[in-house]
This record gives structure tokens, C-alpha cells and sequence, in this order.
């Protein structure tokens, strides 16, 4: 029940809904309960076991049960005195039916509190997952598939929804309504109260083994649902080479294979689920056979017993609401062992330590003042490794300068790039700033120094105007569109409908890759950082779109400090050092002339034209 209470706590402050809640579910459960104390005055009047010349004596006072018992049996028989059977039937009429309506205003009032909370509480839980999605390292996202993350925030938190949430109430208001129940069961006869409750743990320990057997297979279930959805999030996102390859049956094939274990598995799940249901009202029929014959031999049998026809009635109309509250809590656990299942996932990614950590007190910066150096850097993806990604590195690059790396693919360009924004830390060395080790340096600072433009460009559905303005608070028109001219990107903006307000689709799927990689650097030039980090910018260009982009790359270059993964030459020749790397490691270094001068490694990339 861990899980449970965890999933709850988003619901803080607990003021807001716990005293209202439980005093209107309070009142509820009173009224709903006084409908009953009814019913054996109302069948004695009818059955004419009262009668109107009975002198009612006023009880003695006390503080029990009885006492009141005894007050409403002087009050009742009063008023039979006074009005008449026809009166007394007329009394006790309205009685239920003014218990029913209050009973049912606070039911009603119960249930707004418990909406708000619910809502609350769901809110809550969403916005943390998210939060704690955006906050987690990289690595944590190439050891898992989107469909898993798209499932918690989606299905997961539904399920969540519709077990626990949905099951509050009956937790909160059931157990009450069953203990009074109890109470009055005990009233009216405290030898077969006592028998009943020996026969009720029975059915539920029936109840709870197809529980343990539910939360088994809904765990399984919510796992297979992930994996579809990683399925369909692959298939939509690369239809194109789908149908380029004619793999629909192979997807699809695929597809069916997920998709009929997760449905075996839920009929399963479904079916023990639904179980319970018939399975408690077989049970609980079963115990009230065992009571009624009991209970009538008490009234046939014993003289003397405390149970008369009425009360017997009264007592079996009780126990069969007895019934109704618990097969609500029965099924509730039933229920709530699928959103803990839900819960589990949810708080496996909350649990989920960054490795990436800053120290106490780490500081600020908002300037680069004298160089970026790599200090004996080597680095590893996970603890471990056969082998390194990077190893030794020492690499300096003075403000104001360009240093180009370049190698084959594989030879760690992308990590080391990767180091400078800290989206991982060296695993041995370390990485400064003007000699402040980046672990002493707010994460944020330090990204907020920097500008990066990837191969692939990063865009979002939204309008031109939102994604030039990414992540910078309070811009004008008038600043976008002059990153945008900077950026060669403003010649195609106003010539689409709607200018920098237009939309262009998910991941910029309006756009040309030129056009995307243009919208990228107009992005990196309005924040306007100090080191700027270019990461194969111009690889998957056509000829006309590199000189564009290339053109505008330049500009955002200027007397700023950076950092080219090149991949042509028309990148790097003019950088103030290359650094060639292989297998991790720095082959050799130098400006372009210098390089083809050593006749070596770059002179060799050189003539392959192949800078990856």
C-alpha cells in the first residue's frame, strides 16, 4: 500500500479536501443510516403490533444506545397516542423521505469535494512526470523507448484514474457506512451480529486471492502496452521508409504480434476482474441463506430473544446494504491493485537519480572571459565499458576562437561536444570555464552560455515566430525578425502565408531541410550565447541550401567562441584549429594548411571528401 499512499500524497495539501470531504460524508452516512431506524416502527404499525392506549413512560437518561432507543420508542408511541396509526404511518413516511434528501444533499457534496481532489491530485502527477522527463539526464533516454514514457503519461496515469482515484471514495465512505451498519446490527441483535461476522472472512479471503492473481497479470499488461505504443510512435515516424521498402506487412506483422499478447492478457485480466463481482454476490447470497435460517430459528425458537418479526426484517434489510458497501471495498482493492501496478511504473521514473548533479552552492556565470578547456578527459556511456569514447583528451579553445573536429564516424566528435553543455560528465578529467570546473557551475549557467545547432534540426509545432523565440522570455517582433535575417531565414518567411505567425507542423514538416536548418540558426543567433557548439549543421544539404546556411553560419560564427563538428570542408577550413580524432583519441592538430603539410591522417580525409 506504498504505492497507494505515494499517489495520494499528490493531493496536498490535504485541508483542502479531507475535513470537508469527511464531514460531508459523515452526514451522509448518518441520514443514510437514520432511513433504516424506521423501518421497525413502520412495519409494527402495520403489522398492528402497536397500540394507541399504551402509556409511553420517559426513559431514564444515560449515555448508551438504548437510552435512545428508548427516547424515540416514548417519542413514537406519543405520537401514535395523539394522532393515530394513519398519523404515525403518515410521520414515519416523511421521516424516510427527509433522511433520503439530506442524506443525499451531502452524498452530492461529498462527491464535488472528492472531483476537486481528484482533478488536484491528477494534475499534480502529470506535471511532475513531465517536469521530471525534461530534468533527467540523456543517457536515460537511450536505455528507454518513447512508447514506455508516452504510456505513463498517458494510459498509466488513466489507469490511475479509473482505480485508485475512483476508489477513494469508497475507501473513505464505504468503511463507514459498513460500522454503522454494524451498530445498528448489534442493536437490534448482538448473538446474530456476532454469528454473521464469523461467515463474512470467509468470502473476502476468497476475494483477495484473485486479487494478488490481477495486480500479476496487469503489470505484464501495462508493459505490453508500452511496447505497442513505441510500435506506432516507430511506424508513423518512419512511414516513409516503410513504404519505401514495402515493409508494411513486416510492421504489421510486427504489430499483431504485441498486439495480441497484450490482448490475451487483458481478457485475462478482465475476466478475474469481473469474477469478483458475481463471485462476492454468490458468496455474500450464500452467507445471508445462513443467516436468515438462523435468525428465524431465534424468533421461532427463543422466547425470550431480543429479535421479534419486525426487528428480524429490519435487520435483514440492513444486512443486505451490509452487502452493498462491502462489495464496493471488495472490488475497490481489486481495482486499486491495478493503478498501484500503474503507480509502480509512474514512480519508477520519479525515483530515477540524475547522474548528472550539481554541488552545493555552485556558483553563477554569465560571461566567458579567457578560454573552454578539456583537462585529461575520458569518458564512457556506462560504467564498465570495454571501451572508452573519449581518452586523454586535452583540448583548450581561447574566446573568440574556432576549433574543428573532425574523424570518421564513431571517433567521438559528438561526445566531446556533448561534455560542453554537461549533458554528461566526464568520467575521469574534467571540463572548465575560464578554470571553474563545470561541476562547480549551475547547470543552467552553463547552458545558458552556449548556442547549439544540430544535423538534425529540433523544431515544434508551432508558429515560426514561438521556435526562432525558444526558450527566451520577452522578445519583440522586431529581435526575431532581425535573428531571422541574419539567419538568411527571412526571404521564405514572409513569403509564407501568415509570415512568422504561420505553423509549420510537427517537427517543421512545412519546411525544406534548408529552410529548418535556417530556422535553427536564426534560434541559436536571437539568444545570442557567447560559445556556440555547430554539430554537422550542414551535412544533409543540397548545394544551395549549404551556401545559405553555411552564409548564415558564418555570420553567427563572428567573434564568438566555438565548437564545429564539421563534415565538409567548406566548414573548417578557415577554423583557427582541427582537431583530428580516431577511436577516441586526438590523432593530430593544426590549421588546415598545417595539416595537409604533416601529409597524415587529415590529409587523407582530405582526399576522400569524406568529414563525417
Amino acid at each position: 500500500m506504498k504505492t497507494f499512499f505515494r499517489i495520494l500524497s499528490f493531493a496536498r495539501p490535504y485541508k483542502r479536501f479531507i475535513p470537508p470531504y469527511f464531514i460531508f460524508a459523515l452526514f451522509g452516512a448518518i441520514f443514510s443510516l437514520t432511513l433504516f431506524t424506521f423501518l421497525t416502527p413502520l412495519l409494527n404499525v402495520l403489522f398492528g403490533t402497536v397500540t394507541e392506549d399504551k402509556t409511553p413512560t420517559i426513559p431514564y437518561f444515560s449515555l448508551s444506545i438504548n437510552y435512545l432507543k428508548d427516547y424515540f420508542n416514548y417519542y413514537f408511541h406519543t405520537y401514535i397516542n395523539e394522532s393515530g396509526k394513519l398519523g404515525a404511518l403518515k410521520f414515519v413516511c416523511w421521516a424516510i423521505f427527509a433522511s433520503v434528501l439530506i442524506a443525499n444533499v451531502f452524498k452530492y457534496l461529498s462527491q464535488k469535494v472528492l472531483t476537486a481532489m481528484r482533478v488536484h491530485l491528477l494534475k499534480n502527477i502529470r506535471q511532475t512526470i513531465f517536469n521530471k522527463i525534461t530534468d533527467l539526464h540523456l543517457s536515460y533516454f537511450h536505455n528507454k523507448r518513447k512508447g514506455d514514457l508516452m504510456s505513463v503519461l498517458s494510459n498509466d496515469l488513466q489507469e490511475i484514474e479509473n482505480s485508485v482515484i475512483s476508489s477513494v471514495q469508497v475507501l473513505f465512505r464505504e468503511p463507514i457506512m459498513l460500522i454503522g451498519f454494524f451498530v445498528l446490527l448489534c442493536i437490534i441483535s448482538f448473538k446474530l451480529t456476532v454469528f454473521t461476522l464469523i461467515l463474512l472472512p470467509i468470502s473476502f479471503g476468497l476475494i483477495a486471492e484473485i486479487t494478488k492473481r490481477l495486480k500479476r497479470q496487469a503489470a505484464q499488461g501495462q508493459q505490453l502496452l508500452g511496447t505497442i505504443l513505441s510500435v506506432i510512435e516507430e511506424t508513423i515516424s518512419g512511414i516513409r521508409i516503410i513504404k519505401a521498402f514495402n515493409a508494411q506487412k513486416f510492421m504489421q506483422s510486427k504489430f499483431d504480434v504485441q498486439n495480441h499478447q497484450y490482448s490475451r492478457t487483458l481478457k485475462s485480466v478482465i475476466n478475474k476482474r469481473e469474477m469478483a463481482s458475481p463471485l462476492s454476490e454468490f458468496l455474500a447470497v450464500s452467507v445471508l441463506c445462513v443467516i436468515i435460517y438462523y435468525g428465524g430459528k431465534l424468533v421461532l425458537t427463543e422466547a425470550d430473544s431480543e429479535l421479534t418479526g419486525s426487528s428480524f426484517i429490519t435487520y435483514l434489510a440492513l444486512f443486505s446494504q451490509v452487502l452493498v458497501p462491502a462489495k464496493n471495498i471488495s472490488n475497490a482493492v481489486s481495482n486499486i491493485q491495478r493503478g498501484i501496478v500503474a503507480g509502480d511504473r509512474i514512480f519508477q521514473i520519479l525515483d530515477e537519480e540524475s547522474n548528472i548533479k550539481e554541488v552545493e552552492n555552485a556558483i553563477e556565470i554569465d560571461s566567458l572571459k579567457n578560454n573552454v578547456e578539456f583537462k585529461n578527459v575520458s569518458f564512457a556511456y556506462q560504467k564498465g565499458d570495454v571501451g572508452w569514447a573519449l581518452k586523454n583528451i586535452n583540448l583548450s579553445i581561447e574566446k573568440g576562437k574556432t576549433v574543428a573536429l573532425v574523424g570518421q564516424s564513431g571517433s567521438g566528435k559528438s561526445t566531446l561536444a556533448d561534455l560542453l553543455p554537461r549533458f554528461y560528465d566526464p568520467t575521469e578529467g574534467e571540463v572548465c570555464i575560464d578554470d571553474i570546473s563545470l561541476k562547480n557551475i549551475r547547470k543552467h549557467s552553463v547552458r545558458n552560455l552556449m548556442g547549439i545547432v544540430t544535423q538534425e534540426s529540433i523544431l515544434f509545432n508551432d508558429t515560426v515566430f514561438n521556435n526562432i523565440a525558444f526558450g527566451i522570455e520577452n522578445v519583440t517582433e522586431e529581435q526575431v525578425i532581425t535573428a531571422a535575417k541574419i539567419a538568411n531565414a527571412d526571404e521564405f518567411i514572409v513569403q509564407m502565408e501568415n509570415g512568422y505567425q504561420a505553423n509549420i507542423g510537427d517537427r517543421g514538416v512545412k519546411l525544406s531541410g534548408g529552410q529548418r536548418q535556417r530556422l535553427s540558426i536564426a534560434r541559436a543567433v536571437l539568444k545570442n550565447p557567447p560559445i556556440m557548439i555547430l554539430d554537422e549543421a550542414t551535412s544533409a544539404l543540397d548545394t544551395e541550401s549549404e551556401r545559405l546556411v553555411q552564409d548564415a553560419l558564418s555570420k553567427l560564427m563572428k567573434n564568438r567562441t566555438s565548437l564545429v563538428i564539421a563534415h565538409r570542408l567548406s566548414t573548417i577550413q578557415h577554423a583557427d584549429e582541427i582537431i583530428v580524432m580516431g577511436k577516441g583519441e586526438i590523432l593530430e592538430r593544426g590549421t588546415h594548411q598545417q595539416l595537409l603539410e604533416n601529409n597524415s591522417h587529415y590529409k587523407k580525409l582530405h582526399q576522400l571528401q569524406s568529414f563525417v
